[in-house]
C-alpha cells in the first residue's frame, strides 16, 4: 500500500531561513557594538602617574609687572595740536611745570569773542549805574532847591504873621503868604517822600547790577583761565612716563598723553584669564621670589570688567617694604587661593584638554582602561579627585589626541 507524502510548504522554509539571517545578523551586531575598541600603544610614549594623598593648596600662578603704586594721567584739557615741547619722558617734574603747548585756533577766536562780549555787557551795566546815581543826585540837588523855598515861604510866614497880629499888612496879603507857605511845606514833603522811594529803588537797582557784575567778572575769570589751558602743565611733581606727544598732532578733550608717577611706592598689576574671575578676591595673599627672599604680596583690587578674556587685578606690597623695585620689572606670583588639605589628586597633565575631567585611563596590569571620574578644584601642579579613582592607582596623564574612540590600550 502506497504512503502519501506531504510536501513542506515553501512559505515556511523561507521564514526559516530569513529568522536564521536576522539572528545572525543580530549577534554580529551585538558582538561589534560590546566589543571593547582597543589600541596597541607603546609605553614609553605615554605618562603614568599615581593617584595620591597629598597636601592640596588650591593655588594660582600668573605673571605680574611692577608699576607706581600712584600716578595721574596728563590729559589734554583744551583740544587742538601740539605747538611745543617743553619736557622729555622720563625726567623728573615739579608741581606746574610746563609740559606741552596746545594750539587751537577757533578756540581762541571763540574766547575772544566771548570775553568781548561780556567785557561789554560789563560797560553797559556799569553805564546803568552811573546813570541811576546821575538821577538820585538830579533828585537830590532839586530837593535843595525845594528846601531852599521852603525856608523863605516859612521865613516870611513868620514874620508876616507878626505884622497881621499887628495889623501892619493886610489881611489878603496875609493869606497869600500863608498859602505860599502851606504850598511849600506840601511840595517840600511829596519831594521828600519821592526822593526816599527812588533812593530804595535805587539801591535795590544797583545791588542787582553789581551781582550780575560779579557773576560776569567770575564768568570772564574763568573764560582766562581755560585760555590757559592750552599750556599743559604737571598737576604733581613726580616721574614723567608715556609722555610722547608729537609736534603738530592734533589731540581730542581729554585724551591722555602722558603719566606722572608720583614716586610714592609701587604695586604689581597682572592681567589674568577669565576663569579665575570667581576665584580671585581682595585681600587674598600671595607670595614673590625676590633676590633669593620670598616676599609676600596682597591683592588689593580686582577689576572684574573683561578684556580679551582677561580681567586686571593690582597686588600690594607689605606696608613698609623697601625694596629696590624697578617700573616695568615681572613677577611670578603664586596666589593662595584656599588652605592646605590633605586631598586625593592626580598630576596634570595634556589629557585634560580631550576629556574635559571626565574620564581617564586607568592602567591595570599591561592594559589602561577608559574610567569615569570626576575632578575639583586644580593648582599648577594637581587636579583633586572627587570620584572615580582611589589612592595607588596609576592614570596615564599624557595627551588623549589619538585615544579619544578608543576605551582600551594595550601595553606593550
Amino acid at each position: 500500500m502506497d504512503t502519501v507524502i506531504t510536501r513542506k510548504s515553501k512559505k515556511l522554509k523561507i521564514a526559516s531561513l530569513a529568522g536564521i539571517a536576522i539572528l545572525a545578523f543580530s549577534l554580529m551586531a551585538y558582538f561589534s557594538f560590546t566589543k571593547k575598541r582597543s589600541l596597541n600603544v607603546t609605553a614609553s610614549e605615554i605618562i603614568i602617574k599615581a593617584a595620591s594623598d597629598e597636601q592640596f593648596e588650591d593655588f594660582m600662578t600668573f605673571e605680574a609687572r611692577v608699576e607706581p603704586l600712584h600716578s595721574m594721567f596728563v590729559n589734554i584739557v583744551e583740544g587742538g595740536s601740539v605747538q611745543e615741547i617743553f619736557a622729555e619722558n622720563g625726567t623728573h617734574v615739579e608741581k606746574g611745570q610746563a609740559l606741552a603747548k596746545m594750539y587751537n585756533p577757533n578756540s581762541e577766536l571763540s574766547y575772544m569773542t566771548q570775553e568781548t562780549a561780556i567785557i561789554e555787557q560789563m560797560n553797559n551795566l556799569n553805564s546803568g549805574k552811573l546813570n541811576i546815581r546821575n538821577q538820585e543826585l538830579g533828585l537830590i540837588k532839586d530837593l535843595a532847591s525845594i528846601e531852599h523855598d521852603y525856608n523863605d515861604a516859612k521865613r516870611l510866614y513868620e514874620l508876616n504873621k507878626k505884622l497881621f497880629e499887628k495889623d501892619v499888612i493886610s489881611r489878603n496879603d496875609w493869606n497869600s503868604f500863608q498859602e505860599n507857605f502851606r504850598y511849600q511845606t506840601e511840595r517840600r514833603d511829596q519831594i521828600k517822600q519821592s526822593v526816599q522811594r527812588e533812593k530804595a529803588s535805587n539801591r535795590i537797582q544797583i545791588a542787582q547790577i553789581d551781582r550780575s557784575i560779579a557773576t560776569m567778572e567770575k564768568s570772564l575769570e574763568i573764560l582766562r583761565d581755560n585760555k590757559k589751558n592750552f599750556l599743559i602743565t604737571a598737576t604733581q611733581s613726580g616721574t614723567l612716563t608715556s609722555f610722547e606727544p608729537i609736534i603738530g598732532k592734533t589731540y581730542q578733550v581729554g585724551e591722555s598723553i602722558g603719566k606722572i608717577d608720583l614716586q610714592q611706592g609701587y604695586k604689581l598689576v597682572a592681567d589674568v584669564d577669565e576663569f579665575y574671575l570667581e576665584k580671585v578676591a581682595v585681600g587674598q595673599k600671595g607670595n614673590i621670589e625676590f633676590k633669593g627672599q620670598t616676599v609676600e604680596v596682597t591683592v588689593i583690587k580686582v577689576l572684574p570688567e573683561v578684556k580679551g578674556g582677561r580681567f586686571q587685578v593690582e597686588l600690594a606690597f607689605p606696608e613698609g617694604s623697601k625694596l629696590a623695585l624697578q617700573q616695568g620689572v615681572t613677577f611670578g606670583v603664586r596666589l593662595i587661593l584656599s588652605g592646605k588639605e590633605k586631598q586625593l589628586v592626580i598630576s596634570k597633565g595634556q589629557f585634560f584638554q580631550e576629556t574635559s575631567g571626565k574620564w581617564i585611563f586607568v592602567v591595570n596590569g599591561d592594559k589602561a582602561e577608559r574610567r569615569a571620574i570626576k575632578l575639583g578644584r586644580e593648582n599648577p601642579d594637581y587636579y583633586e579627585v572627587l570620584s572615580g579613582l582611589k589612592a595607588g592607582e596609576r592614570v596615564v596623564v599624557s595627551s588623549y589626541a589619538d585615544y579619544k574612540d578608543v576605551d582600551e590600550l594595550n601595553l606593550q
